[in-house]
């Protein structure tokens, strides 16, 4: 961060629009301010290009006076920028170029305990300010040409941001109380920041968080996802576990907490495990653009990140129900991939997360997290690389991220040879799928032609014979090619007494 002085701050906001935004309300007698996230933004040195405008009538004489200059601001501009209105919110939202700008009139709030919907009248700027969620994000810049840069900090917001603090400006019962949404914001902001959260304001969390409940699921998965982005988001998820939300709007991920010990054998707490693992492959896909393509599933890179991650937190979701006590084996969590994979529908329905491809790539690498390691632990055979590549397809890349991330292991020996092993498991991989071709394989037989050349309609022994075709194929024996496989099918059928139709 910089503390920017007067003649900075005007340096920073010295652009064209701006000015014209300066302008246009003093030819309707407003008073305009930049204000929030942009404000906070410019201080932190990072880029923004959503702007608030909050707009102040002095004489409360225009009526929805951020409608007003918006509209003003349009003529101005005429074709060259987009605009929407919202008569219920009064406000108007501004496209321009690589901008989006937002009006609002000030305005101060009071909300019903039922709705985090306010009930809104016009107000002054330091009423507007007062219901802002942060104090980092209840600056303003002036924009009116008298004192344009001026700063507007009634509750020290910069000193915030210089101390690393999220803080509330007023009550944070009442704040938490009011929109509950905010508590959510407040790990989200603390999480993305890397900033720590003022005491009164994380006890506050801890006090209103049954308040979540008025809160719809998409608004929370907004916010969690966020988290998920940030570059180290098991501080988002420790923070929602310690002040109590965690329970609440994800309690598989809780149950994974905890260390059970019998007859002195102990298991490692799976909830930090996994927060580690989450930590390992945001690491791994901090710079978006490094991520393997996929196969056209991904709105963008950070969306094909974000699924990666969530995939992170799933992988062990299901040991909790599979944990058994072996007297000789201790503490087993058998099949708790397949367990996992069957919960993960009915957590993305109740958190309104996509039930689409997403989900089934989350699935996908839940089921075969483990394999990598399993073939790592053990000879690293060509049969064992072909079906790990058969089952994976495009996503083998993405497994073996969330693979080696998986490797915790605190035995700085048995971590380096599974790091070792892994090594063999990936150069396995390239040197198989280059000679045999068996990413997102089809037999080259199909049950097409099996039924045409035996006359055999859809049965069980078309279904057998496309099977030894690709055992074949995976375990090697016979090439990835029509002619091999088409003689090692007439074999077979010659041994179930098929004959051709020919």
């Amino acid at each position: 961060m910089k503390i920017l002085s007067h003649e900075e701050i005007v340096n920073k906001i010295d652009h064209p629009f701006f000015h014209l935004i300066s302008d246009t309300a003093e030819e309707l007698g407003l008073d305009c301010y930049v204000i929030g996230g942009w404000v906070r933004d410019l201080f932190l040195e990072r880029a923004s290009s959503d702007i608030d405008i909050v707009v102040v009538d002095p004489q409360r004489r225009v009526e929805r006076p951020g409608i007003a200059i918006a509209e003003a601001l349009s003529k101005k501009l005429g074709k060259k920028v987009h605009i929407a209105i919202f008569k219920n919110f009064g406000t108007a939202q501004l496209k321009h170029r690589q901008l989006e700008i937002e009006f609002v009139g000030a305005r101060k709030e009071s909300y019903d305990r039922n709705s985090r919907k306010p009930v809104t009248e016009d107000g002054t700027l330091e009423e507007d300010q007062n219901r802002r969620d942060f104090t980092i994000n209840a600056m303003a810049l002036c924009l009116n040409k008298d004192r344009f840069g001026e700063l507007v900090d009634p509750f020290d917001g910069l000193a915030d941001l210089e101390d690393k603090t999220i803080a509330t400006p007023l009550d944070p019962d009442i704040t938490f109380s009011d929109d509950p949404l905010r508590m959510m914001r407040c790990i989200r902001f603390a999480t993305q920041l890397n900033f720590h959260i003022e005491e009164d304001t994380f006890q506050a969390l801890s006090r209103n968080k049954e308040r979540i409940s008025i809160i719809s699921a998409e608004r929370i998965a907004d916010e969690l996802n966020k988290i998920i982005l940030s570059p180290i988001p098991s501080k988002g998820f420790m923070e929602l576990e310690q002040c109590g939300l965690l329970p609440l709007i994800f309690p598989e991920l809780v149950q994974l907490q905890g260390v059970e010990t019998k007859n002195g054998r102990g298991h490692k707490d799976n909830f930090y495990h996994t927060l580690e693992v989450l930590d390992n492959v945001a690491k791994a896909t901090a710079d978006f653009g490094n991520l393997p393509p996929g196969n056209g599933q991904w709105n963008s890179p950070k969306d094909h990140a974000l699924w990666l991650r969530w995939a992170a937190i799933l992988h062990d979701i299901g040991k909790p129900k599979s944990k058994r006590f072996d007297p000789l084996q201790g503490w087993t969590f058998h099949n708790h991939n397949d367990i996992g994979e069957k919960m993960i529908p009915a957590i993305f329905r109740r958190m309104k997360l996509p039930m689409n491809e997403k989900m089934k790539f989350v699935q996908k690498l839940v089921q075969l997290h483990m394999r990598p390691s399993v073939i790592a632990d053990e000879e690293v055979t060509d049969s064992a690389i072909r079906r790990l590549l058969f089952e994976a397809g495009d996503d083998i890349d993405d497994l073996m991220i969330l693979s080696t991330a998986d490797i915790t292991s605190k035995n700085e020996v048995k971590k380096k040879k599974f790091l070792d092993n892994f090594i063999a498991v990936r150069t396995k991989l390239v040197e198989i799928e280059e000679k045999d071709r068996i990413r997102n394989f089809q037999p080259p037989v199909s049950g097409e032609e099996i039924m045409m050349m035996f006359g055999l309609s859809p049965s069980k022994e078309v279904g057998v014979l496309k099977q030894v075709i690709k055992d074949a194929i995976l375990d090697g024996k016979i090439p990835n090619e029509y002619e091999a496989a088409k003689q090692l099918l007439m074999d077979e059928a010659a041994k179930m007494g098929l004959k051709t139709t020919n």
